[in-house]
């Protein structure tokens, strides 16, 4: 399909979506989604239980690794404005049915990640209130902050900020402004102040890799690579790795960014802007957290539960645990805000498709928004939330997400050959190196997961194939069941929109 029938075809007051967001606003965006609780909380986990100081290693690789595929996303998104980000770019690239298979991984990803922050979010609102002195008596007992069973913490963030997203992108846009300007100075507020307490000695503390006894080792919980090599103990150059395959959950939002194109104003530069500058800036936030976390602390006196609280009422900090409860709260506003946003365009790009039904890809005159695609979105995630333990999930987001990666660095690689006329407004640096380096630091740590994890991903995956035979490859806009000639477009594909944005 060329690259002018995904960015033109859609632009009708029915299934075009408005100019919303800016250069700077992407950045927010980004930052939005990538920095949540898990800053508080992950780099102390990942150091007591996987990779002691060598933790910051971990977020540097996940980093790297992310920062490689960012800029295979930037060149794909500046190449094709538009709304889907990789689900679209895959149809151009490599037809329907691999951006099939690539948009049903993104719905994994994206579904999970906004149930499970939900329930995250429920957790720390029920600590914050604890840790102030509120007390939740009588039948609230019981219904909020739960990691399993209904919550109605979890119910209330998902129906609040579902509706935040149905009225509109510029309703949400302000309110995530706001959300991440404070969560922001709460992140700087245990980083100054955790830095006065900081001791060099706690980084030298290298620990000896774990090998579990014999007879002991879960094959089902244990990484993939460490199967194939024998070692399934935590520690050593294993255990940063497999940190940096849990911590690579952290980075993942900033392939949202690219769901917004048809929304940005000059789209094939502020989205690549977006991208790159605010994964660098989270990259930097995150070990500047993780180093403070291991200085405050040596590894093996870390508690998993809540590193940065107990590290700082250790310190006689004490107010600093009601600073981050509030950051937590905030950050993960932020990044269920985001998540949705997200979600609801790649899930409205498919039903455009006909690939899930049409009628989710309504505009709603009202709002400017794709109110049903939002509802339902909503719906599924408060049923996930409520009835899945969705704690127990998280690397399924983490799989989904980097065999998403895979394919993007995979279509640079394609497209550079098979369209390198095709304008962009940025191009990834020394290519095709740097997309065949994201591709293999993706599939490394993709090897780092539990098997498990991969078990539950090919099952997704193979009722995935089922769906799409059943129904989507029916009713596709490709199968004939609406000719795209009927479909009204505002740009022509030889406007010259692209080439004012040729390099």
């Amino acid at each position: 399909m060329p690259p002018s029938h995904a960015t033109d075809r859609w632009t009708s007051a029915r299934h075009g979506l408005p100019k919303a967001y800016g250069s700077t606003d992407l950045i927010v965006l980004g930052v939005g989604v990538m920095i949540g609780a898990g800053i508080f909380s992950l780099a102390g986990r990942q150091a007591a239980t996987m990779a002691g100081p060598g933790v910051i290693l971990s977020f540097m690789i996940a980093g790297i690794t992310s920062l490689l595929v960012a800029f295979c996303f930037a060149e794909l998104a500046s190449a094709m404005p538009t709304s889907g980000s990789a689900y679209t770019f895959t149809y151009v690239i490599f037809g329907e049915v691999w951006a099939w298979i690539v948009g049903w991984a993104l719905l994994l990803e994206l579904l999970l990640a906004v149930a499970t922050v939900a329930r995250a979010w429920s957790l720390y609102a029920a600590q914050m209130l604890t840790d102030l002195g509120v007390s939740l008596s009588g039948p609230l007992t019981g219904m909020v902050g739960k990691e399993e069973g209904f919550d109605l913490f979890a119910l209330f963030i998902l129906v609040a900020l579902t509706a935040v997203v149905a009225l509109g992108a510029r309703i949400g846009l302000r309110a995530l402004w706001i959300i991440v300007i404070a969560k922001l100075l709460a992140v700087g507020a245990v980083i100054v102040i955790g830095a006065t307490h900081f001791d060099q000695r706690n980084l030298a503390a290298i620990p000896v890799p774990a090998t579990p006894a014999t007879g002991d080792a879960d094959t089902l919980h244990s990484p993939l690579l460490g199967i194939v090599f024998g070692q399934t103990g935590a520690f050593g150059w294993f255990g940063i790795f497999a940190a940096s395959a849990a911590i690579t959950f952290a980075y993942i939002g900033f392939d949202v960014v690219a769901t917004a194109a048809e929304e940005s104003e000059d789209a094939p530069r502020s989205i690549p802007k977006g991208i790159i500058r605010g994964l660098i800036l989270t990259t930097v936030v995150y070990i500047a957290v993780a180093l403070v976390m291991v200085g405050m602390t040596p590894y093996n006196k870390i508690d998993p539960s809540a590193p940065l609280a107990n590290a700082f009422r250790q310190a006689g900090e004490g107010f600093m645990v009601h600073i981050i409860n509030i950051g937590a709260v905030l950050g993960l506003t932020t990044v269920i805000l985001v998540l949705l946003v997200g979600l609801t365009r790649v899930m409205f790009s498919m039903a455009r498709d006909g690939l899930i039904p049409r009628s989710l890809s309504t505009i709603n005159r009202s709002y400017h928004s794709p109110t049903r695609v939002t509802l339902l979105i909503g719906g599924l995630a408060i049923l996930l939330a409520e009835f899945v333990p969705v704690l127990t999930l998280e690397p399924l987001v983490v799989i989904g997400a980097l065999f998403v990666f895979v394919t993007v660095a995979g279509g640079v690689i394609r497209m550079r050959r098979t369209m390198p006329d095709l304008p962009r407004g940025f191009r990834t640096p020394l290519s095709p190196g740097v997309p065949i380096a994201s591709i293999a630091a993706c599939l490394w740590l993709m090897v780092n997961l539990q098997v498990v994890t991969w078990l539950y991903f090919i099952i997704w995956m193979s009722f995935g194939v089922l769906v799409y035979l059943m129904y989507g490859r029916r009713n596709s806009v490709l199968a004939g069941a609406r000719p795209v000639a009927e479909l009204p477009a505002v740009v022509p594909p030889d406007s010259g929109f692209r080439g004012r944005h040729r390099r």
